[in-house]
């Protein structure tokens, strides 16, 4: 009886360590593959965290750019405001010259811009009242010096101009009103004057 008790005792012995080694072998299977899953897992979530962190630096990138235009494009729009506000103030300050002075630039104006020495003078309604036969007086003047044809005359019927005057001979008209000059140098001067004023 001993001797089957001692071979019962071996068999259970050898099947509790075969047991033990599979349950070992089980356990060190599952540490090794939740090591794997946990590995994959961090794997992943830096990855995902990177292109998080990514998209986030694109989307400041683009936001710095759309900022940087929408600020070029202000700064253009308050440039160009300027501009204007200088133009109109030039023209502004012609019209607004000493009567003494309008009537030399309007007079100066009509005799270089002649063509026959025959022309209709035409002013504005306040400019044909205050100074009207003086600068037709003075530009024929002028003319006589040159040696051109000396028979401007006032026009009975005034336009609706700011300031300057307009020249009619038949169908033909050389409109030298201030707008007109104005605007002709604001063609030309524009960029000048944007890089005086904002050096």
């Amino acid at each position: 009886m001993k001797g089957i008790e001692k071979i019962t005792a071996h068999i259970e012995a050898d099947a509790k360590a075969e047991a033990q080694a599979i349950l070992d072998a089980a356990d060190a299977k599952v540490r090794e593959t939740e090591a794997q899953y946990n590995q994959k897992a961090q794997d992943e979530y830096w990855a995902k965290i990177k292109a998080g962190t990514r998209d986030c630096e694109d989307r400041v990138q683009r936001m710095n750019r759309l900022a940087a235009m929408e600020s070029k494009k202000a700064i253009l729009a308050t440039k160009q405001e300027m501009v204007k506000k200088a133009f109109d103030k030039a023209q502004e300050m012609i019209i607004s010259l000493p009567a003494d002075k309008y009537t030399a630039f309007l007079a100066r104006l009509a005799s270089e811009s002649a063509s026959t020495g025959e022309e209709e003078v035409i002013f504005n309604e306040r400019d044909k009242n205050s100074c009207g036969a003086e600068v037709v007086k003075a530009a024929n003047a002028r003319l006589a010096e040159k040696g051109v044809k000396a028979g401007l005359k006032m026009s009975d019927e005034t336009v609706a101009i700011q300031g300057g005057l307009i020249l009619r001979q038949g169908g033909i008209e050389v409109n030298c009103t201030v707008e007109t000059l104005v605007d002709m140098c604001r063609g030309e001067m524009s960029s000048q004057l944007a890089e005086v004023m904002f050096q």
